[in-house]
Parts: C-alpha cells; structure tokens; sequence
C-alpha cells in the first residue's frame, strides 16, 4: 500500500502560522470592533494620507492612524486642517492623533472628530521632539501626571468613540512611572493603549525595553497595543509572547514594506518586484494628494526609511538626493531596479533615518 509523504513544516512556516492565527483574531476596543490586532502606529509627516491609500492598496491596515494634528488646528471643524486630510470612507478604519495640553481644547478638537466618524481618537503623550515637548505638549505630559489624565477624562467626556492614547516609558528608564500613567489613563477612561517603551530623552539610542509592555499589560484591564522596534515577523511573534500584548502597531516596518499587514496575517506572499512597484505607486499618490511642488519632500520622508530594504540603498539614497522633482525620483527608482537588487532579511540599521 502507498504511503503518502508530505513534507513536515518548515520553523518558518510554523512561526508564521501562530502570528497569523494571533493577528487575525478579532479584538474589542470600546464600543467597536477590530478584524484584527495588527495597525499602524501614528507617525508625524510619515502617515499623510498618500500612504495610508498606498497601504490600503496592498491589503490595508484594520486601523491606521492620521499624521499628529494639534488640537488648535481643529476649533471649529471647519477649512483645512495641517496633517489630517482623509480619502472618502477612510474615516472607518482611522483614528486621529490629537495633541495639546488645554483640556477643554483637545476635547473640543476630539468632538468634531467624533463628528466627523472616525473609528476613534488617540492623545499623543509620546512625542519626545523638543519643538513639541518645549510647548508643554506631547511626553512633556508625562511629567504632569495629573494634567495628562484630566485631558484624558475631558476626552472621554466629549466622545463615544474608541479612545487610544499613547505613551512612553517617561522621562526615566524606569518603568513604574509607565505603570503609574497606565493606571492613570485607564481610570480616566481611555479604551485602549499603546506604549512605546522608552525614555522620552532617548531617540532610538538603545533598544526598546519590551519588558515593561508586559508590565503595563499587567496593570490594566483594558488592550495594550506593544509598539518599537518591530521589523520583520519574527520580531512581532517575540513581543506578542515576550510581553501579552493584545496587539501590535507598527511604523517605520510599514514604511519599509506596505504589504506587511497583509503579509504577516497570511493574506499574500509577495514577489520581489512588490518593491519597485510600490515605491513608484507612492510617488504618484504623493503627486495626486499633494501636487508635484510638494510630493518631492513628502517621497523623500517615505524613502529615507524604505531604502534601508536594500543592499546597496546608500547608493539610491545618494541617487534620490540629487533629484530635483518627483519626476527625477521616479527615474531614479526605475534605474535603480533595471539591475537585480540584492533584498536584506532585516532592514539595514545604519539607513533607517
């Protein structure tokens, strides 16, 4: 009689399967709903409204966050408003990034978003660049425990949506401080949480300390969403066991490579050519959001982190630099991948901006 043989899974293959298994489980946050515990983390000038149409395009995020918007550019709901620009429909799956420090402000600016049906709102109280942090916004928070959670009340007060807020370690390694602000927040009524853990002073100096996730998981009742330094499927697999966190977001690993909340959730398996294909789709989505004056800057932002995929991406930093229009870039991008180009594992660290 035949025996059939088939082949036993690969590790790979079986890591693989456990993070899409744990990605596409649902979660609650709220009142509402996600498919899945994989979302964009909110990024200042990176997470513009042409990207997240890019990563729409190649399988999308169950959540994606705006650009930080100052609670004084949203008074009245009305004209534009700096950084939070969204496509039609898109406000179902987006929440914005609020930041301020005036209570009834940022509860204002949080009404007419609720207003406006975004998914949810996010108070950023991770910040750490000294422009905001002088202002008294942002981790400078994180030194005015009792302001940062009256802000986080008044919010709640003026919403029924999904409320996230983010946060770091503070202004020490020391994770009792992030314990304390956890508790804190959920008390004022925050739905959900994500924590970057690390010190506001350090600017990517040293390595996130994913141990205290697990500590602040530990604290609250309430989703946790683990946030630094995930790159590839491995990383994310090591903080989901390392610290329980509900769910994951993720930035500058979605700047690298748009298909990765697809990718990781066992939706596609991309070919190589996804690499050129999406960097020239951005270009045009920056010229179609923004005009071509100004796609040039919002492309570089983009590219300074996505040619750290790359073997040689110094030389096309080198060769993107020297463009003078968005029009030059695309050539560049194309000229660059007429020759094969050697793909790296894990992004090069000394090209992630």
């Amino acid at each position: 009689m035949a025996v059939q043989v088939t082949d036993a899974p690969t590790f790979e293959g079986v890591q693989k399967k456990r993070l899409a298994d744990f990605l596409n489980r649902g979660l609650t946050v709220g009142s509402r709903a996600l498919e899945s515990r994989l979302v964009l983390a909110p990024m200042a000038r990176l997470g513009n409204v042409a990207f997240r149409e890019l990563l729409s395009k190649y399988g999308g995020a169950p959540l994606m966050f705006t650009e930080m918007t100052s609670d004084r550019s949203v008074p009245d709901g009305k004209g534009y408003v700096e950084g939070l620009v969204w496509r039609s429909g898109e406000q179902r799956f987006l929440a914005c990034q609020l930041l301020g420090r005036d209570p009834g402000a940022v509860a204002r600016a949080a009404r007419w978003i609720g207003e406006w049906g975004f998914f949810g709102v996010d108070i950023n109280f991770g910040c750490s660049v000294a422009s905001i942090c002088n202002k008294g916004c942002g981790a400078a928070l994180l030194r005015e425990p009792e302001l940062a959670s009256r802000i986080v009340a008044a919010v709640r007060g003026a919403v029924s949506i999904p409320l996230f807020v983010k946060f770091r370690t503070g202004w020490k390694d020391d994770p009792s401080m992030a314990v304390d602000m956890a508790r804190r927040f959920e008390d004022a009524g925050a739905d959900a949480l994500t924590f970057h853990p690390r010190a506001a002073p350090d600017i990517r100096t040293r390595p996130p300390r994913w141990d205290y996730i697990r500590l602040v998981k530990e604290a609250v009742s309430i989703p946790v969403f683990g946030n630094g330094n995930v790159f590839g499927l491995g990383d994310c697999l090591k903080m989901i066991e390392e610290t329980g966190c509900d769910a994951v977001s993720v930035g500058r690993a979605a700047l690298l490579r748009p298909w990765v909340f697809a990718e990781w959730r066992g939706h596609i398996n991309p070919e190589p050519s996804v690499y050129r294909d999406a960097a020239l789709d951005f270009a045009q989505l920056v010229i179609r959001h923004f005009g071509e004056d100004a796609a040039l800057r919002r492309f570089f932002q983009f590219a300074k982190y996505y040619v750290a995929n790359f073997k040689f991406g110094h030389d096309l930093a080198a060769r993107l630099s020297r463009a003078r229009t968005i029009i030059e870039a695309v050539h560049e991008i194309e000229c660059f991948f007429r020759e094969p180009v050697e793909i790296f594992d894990s992004p090069n660290p000394a090209l992630l901006g």
